[in-house]
């Protein structure tokens, strides 16, 4: 009869999860993430079977993370207030969890289906709100500009780079509500 494993996969990846928000990307090792859940590392490949795979399943964790909480942000009758809801929750995900939202975002990461389906599912909360305002055609490249804004102001607020003084809070929802008038159809 096989051994009942210590501890399981979604162990594995909190714990890993935890390392990347604690030391970066590239400040752990696999060691360190079998000591974390207190199994000897021979074990933890027989589970991912390389850093890269483990980086990827916390990417997927992330993923399903961000989608739950933007599909709780739903407001009927009201797109532009769902949308700004939205986008100010991934900036309170990516404050929360900065490590980990640039995980998302790194080009080191290898591309899976997997991980393309879960990134797909993250933005398709914000959907029918952008078929709302820009249309059902429009939604996506709708989405394609309101998703880079968000993602590089993120960027540049986890990096410090406003330096210029002023209110952070003011000028994203400014950039979200710019973007929005910019993408609603004409009547």
């Amino acid at each position: 009869m096989p051994a009942h494993p210590k501890t399981t996969d979604a162990q594995i990846v909190k714990a890993a999860r935890r390392l990347v928000e604690r030391e970066g990307r590239d400040g752990f090792s696999m060691n360190d993430v079998a000591e974390a859940v207190g199994i000897r590392a021979p074990s933890l490949y027989g589970r991912f079977k390389d850093r890269a795979s483990l980086l990827g399943a916390i990417e997927l964790h992330l993923c399903a993370e961000l989608t739950r909480k933007l599909s709780k942000l739903m407001i009927d009758d009201d797109p532009e207030a769902t949308l700004t809801g939205q986008a100010k929750a991934i900036r309170r995900f990516a404050k929360s969890n900065p490590n980990g939202y640039s995980l998302l975002f790194d080009i080191r990461s290898v591309p899976t289906e997997e991980g393309t389906l879960a990134r797909a599912a993250a933005v398709a909360p914000l959907l029918p709100s952008l078929a709302a305002l820009a249309g059902k055609d429009d939604a996506f490249a709708a989405a394609r500009v309101l998703v880079p804004f968000v993602n590089g102001f993120i960027a540049m607020e986890n990096a410090n780079a406003f330096r210029l003084g002023g209110g952070l809070d003011a000028a994203f929802e400014n950039g979200v509500s710019v973007i929005l008038r910019g993408v609603t159809r004409s009547s």
